[in-house]
């Protein structure tokens, strides 16, 4: 990963990054992506979770810009938003914020990403490891606990998919 550069808020929401990054109090952040087991959990997820909220009044986006403080702005593998959000750049907390991990990344960035998100607001957050094979939610009452029966849920809106589902093979 390359080393974070400082620019201004300005110039960041003005310049288009292939693949986006993250804004950080002056620091545009490259994210880790574009390997195939990310790519394809990411695909297969979104499927999934476009499937069951269709006819909900929810949108399911992809890479998505989340302003979570005036000069942070973090970008979710996926995230669920209510549908009436049509902002350009979402403002207010998912309903469902979704980390995908590549081999590259660290637990000490997840941790300082899950705990911005539930700073913001997000109550309820999934990461998972397609090259491990596990998967953790966080909210903000119960913190951190890993998945053990290979079931990611949510209340809000009711969701249950398994993680055979989104996990490619090999």
């Amino acid at each position: 990963m390359a080393t974070a550069v400082h620019v201004s808020l300005a110039e960041y929401l003005s310049t288009e990054y292939e693949p986006d990054c993250e804004y950080l109090d002056g620091l545009v952040e490259e994210r880790n992506v574009g390997k195939r087991k990310h790519s394809k959990t990411q695909a297969l997820l979104a499927a999934r979770l476009q499937r069951e909220v269709q006819s909900i009044e929810f949108d399911v986006l992809i890479e998505q810009r989340v302003q979570i403080a005036p000069t942070r702005f973090r970008i979710p593998d996926i995230c669920l938003v209510r549908a009436d959000d049509q902002g350009e750049v979402i403002q207010s907390p998912p309903l469902l914020w979704i980390e995908i991990l590549s081999p590259e990344d660290r637990w000490a960035r997840v941790q300082a990403k899950i705990d911005d998100c539930l700073r913001f607001g997000v109550s309820m957050l999934w990461i998972i490891d397609p090259y491990a094979r596990q998967a953790w939610s966080a909210t903000q009452t119960q913190g951190i606990a890993e998945i053990t029966d290979g079931r990611l849920s949510a209340e809000q809106p009711q969701l249950e998919i398994s993680l055979e589902e989104i996990l490619p093979e090999g």
